[in-house]
């Protein structure tokens, strides 16, 4: 019987030679950590982020002992009073989408293989994180400065000159904003706009050596910037560019008859791109954000209401200090606060691309003290008004038009 069975696999292997070669021993994969080491004095590299972005600092460097990462995060070095992140007993937060705006910190991190995930990073995130071991042992270290957008700027107009960004004449230093490329037009086929975000940098030769970074820059917020130079906050922001584009729509012709359906509906001249639809009902007189589904900080979204383009350069955050409906610069849709009026269909798009509509409901709330400003009492009150007028002309009418029927009556007697 075992002679048999050699003869068979024998045999097989004879018939079959690419069975000898289907397996290969692994080879010994040296460790990515054991590469590089730990430097001897802690440094700290130099980053720069946009707010509502999700940031991810990775352990360059650790001890081939140490299984596990416990990651610090500190606002100065010297102040004190620093917080662990640890998911040793595991974390909340493992999407994005699930995080609301403005939550704390602890609710928003995850460590993935060694690195450090911050989701929506806010402007109070910014400061100093360090990855190392819950005995007090540091790896690595990171300055993270997080800008929120303070100014948005669009085409200029022929002979207008461009406005000069207040950059420390005579100072040791220039203070410059590093833009990222353009980004894609935020709608296809019919007229967008495209936007790109810029960060405050500060170049001189004045820079604390502790904190790498390139070309003698660091981030405007950083800790490498001495005391002494004293930006203002108004030099310390990121910087949000809008400008006009009409991008063509690259698809095949099954996607393009179904992207001119869509530009039909929504009165483009070119019905509906099966795109998601999203319901959503909102009490009148209350706060209200809208988010295109799937979309982040660095896409380009525009929004639509019914078949109207809602523009950044007529709805931009910033524009109208009095405005009741803007858009801010991480593309979500503010309501502030919601009407009767705003009740409708809300389209998204993504990337050039329709991504989801929103159809919104708004309703009045019952059983809430109401004051004389209050929007909703103004509304009730506006429709009370309107229906006893209403009421009053017809009874006023009926009574003319009774008296005018009594007096041809005594007249034909």
């Amino acid at each position: 019987m075992r002679v048999a069975l050699r003869l068979l696999l024998l045999q097989l292997c004879l018939a079959f030679p690419s069975l000898l070669s289907a397996y290969e021993a692994p080879e010994d994969k040296e460790d990515v950590f054991a590469r590089k080491a730990c430097p001897a004095f802690l440094v700290f590299d130099s980053m720069a982020y946009l707010e509502d972005m999700t940031i991810e600092l990775p352990c360059h460097c650790k001890p081939e002992e140490a299984h596990s990462v416990v990651w610090y995060y500190q606002k100065r070095l010297r102040g004190g009073n620093a917080r662990v992140l640890t998911d040793f007993e595991g974390t909340v937060s493992v999407d994005s989408s699930q995080v609301g705006h403005g939550t704390d910190l602890r609710s928003r991190f995850s460590i993935r293989l060694f690195s450090l995930l911050i989701f929506r990073a806010q402007e109070a995130d910014s400061g100093h994180y360090l990855c190392g071991t819950a005995s007090g042992q540091f790896f690595y270290g990171y300055h993270v400065d997080v800008q929120r957008v303070r100014r948005v700027s669009f085409p200029r107009r022929p002979g207008v000159p461009a406005p000069r960004r207040a950059a420390g004449t005579g100072q040791p230093y220039r203070v410059f904003t590093s833009f990222w490329p353009w980004s894609v037009c935020d709608r296809c086929g019919v007229p967008g706009e495209q936007t790109r975000v810029g960060l405050c940098y500060l170049r001189s030769d004045y820079l604390s050596v502790r904190y790498v970074s390139a070309a003698a820059a660091a981030p405007c917020g950083s800790a490498a910037v001495p005391r002494r130079f004293r930006l203002a906050d108004g030099e310390m922001g990121a910087e949000l560019a809008v400008r006009s584009c009409r991008a063509t729509c690259s698809l095949e012709p099954a996607e393009a008859a179904e992207r001119k359906n869509l530009l039909e509906f929504l009165g483009y001249g070119g019905t509906s791109e099966r795109v998601p639809v999203y319901y959503h009902s909102h009490p009148a007189g209350a706060p209200l954000v809208l988010a295109c589904p799937g979309a982040k900080p660095q896409h380009a979204v525009a929004w639509d209401r019914e078949r109207r383009p809602m523009y950044r350069a007529r709805y931009m955050e910033g524009l109208n200090r009095t405005a009741r409906v803007y858009i801010d610069a991480g593309h979500h849709l503010h309501f502030r606060p919601v009407r009767l009026e705003d009740e409708g269909r809300y389209y998204c798009w993504l990337q050039g691309r329709p991504a989801a509509e929103i159809r919104l409901g708004v309703y009045l709330r019952l059983g809430r003290r109401r004051q004389i400003d209050d929007p909703e009492a103004t509304h009730a009150l506006r429709a009370i008004a309107l229906s006893y007028a209403a009421y009053s002309m017809v009874f006023l009418l009926f009574v003319a038009v009774r008296f005018c029927w009594r007096s041809l009556k005594r007249k034909t007697v």
